[in-house]
């Protein structure tokens, strides 16, 4: 089945299953994509500074604190979508080198059709798996890896072990971060398990999201800032305090207490992450 259009709503079929564009009815210009109805991302083309996702804010607001204003960096992306972080660094941070790992080409092309980027040679969408790419980067190459990488609505297992962080540690410079957007519900198993993973690696870590999410009583993402530098944690709880989407941030023995006992997670054992419960997801169509 090929490409269909209802009312400027874009249906096509993609490597990883249906995409689905649909134009934000509030915002001119904007759009969300889906993937087997599942949200992945929302672009304003005209405006890339504005973020729609409390997420994609939260990993914004770890990008615009661990470095200078305006300063530029050294960013590899793990997951693609419409490239909605990537756009926002270009235009907060311009000069910036980054990398795009999407491992699902025709998305690349629909996304490089549909909503197309501005041109910029330090901008390079390639199309491979995360992990593949984490391994063929060299050391301490990056300032900073974001990983938001989904199949559908989960995490890959290869994604989520300590051989994975391992070599995300090995990309990063020495004071360089992890941004990791994960998804989970009560009782939050697997945020835990990652938590504990990458802190074998990269040991100053803090979580930010809803107090809800943060307590297990719903599902929701959480985003995880790892590094071996203490992250700026105080700024990052005024941001997450005064957002759209009030969140808290977990750090030192908060942060200690919500992983628990929790297990590191090794390739032998790595399980693709929660899936979310049924019904969770809808968009305005």
């Amino acid at each position: 089945m090929g490409r269909r259009r209802d009312a400027e709503r874009v249906v096509e079929p993609v490597d990883t299953g249906q995409a689905e564009l649909v134009p934000d009815p509030d915002r001119p210009g904007s759009w969300t994509l889906l993937l087997d109805g599942a949200p992945q991302s929302h672009v304003d083309l005209g405006e890339p500074t504005h973020l729609e996702f409390e997420y994609v804010r939260r990993l914004a607001a770890a990008i615009d604190l661990i470095a200078p204003a305006g300063a530029p960096l050294r960013v590899l992306h793990l997951g693609g979508g419409a490239l909605t972080l990537p756009r926002y660094v270009s235009a907060t941070r311009p000069g910036s080198t980054q990398r795009v790992s999407e491992v699902d080409g025709a998305l690349v092309e629909l996304v490089r059709k549909a909503l197309p980027w501005p041109a910029d040679p330090r901008l390079r969408v390639r199309v491979a798996d995360a992990r593949a790419t984490l391994t063929s980067s060299r050391d301490a190459s990056y300032d900073v890896v974001v990983a938001d990488v989904f199949a559908g609505a989960r995490t890959p297992a290869h994604l989520t072990s300590v051989e994975y962080a391992g070599e995300v540690a090995r990309v990063l410079r020495p004071g360089g971060y992890y941004l990791a957007n994960i998804a989970d519900g009560p009782p939050l198993r697997h945020a835990r398990a990652q938590v504990a993973t990458v802190r074998t690696v990269l040991p100053r870590a803090c979580l930010v999201g809803d107090a809800a999410v943060l307590r297990g009583r719903r599902y929701g993402n959480l985003v995880l800032v790892a590094s071996r530098v203490e992250p700026p944690v105080p700024e990052l709880t005024r941001r997450a305090a005064g957002d759209w989407f009030p969140g808290r941030v977990l750090a030192g023995e908060e942060l200690d207490r919500f992983v628990g006992g929790a297990p590191v997670v090794r390739d032998a054992d790595a399980t693709d992450s929660t899936p979310p419960p049924p019904g969770i997801f809808s968009v305005r169509r």
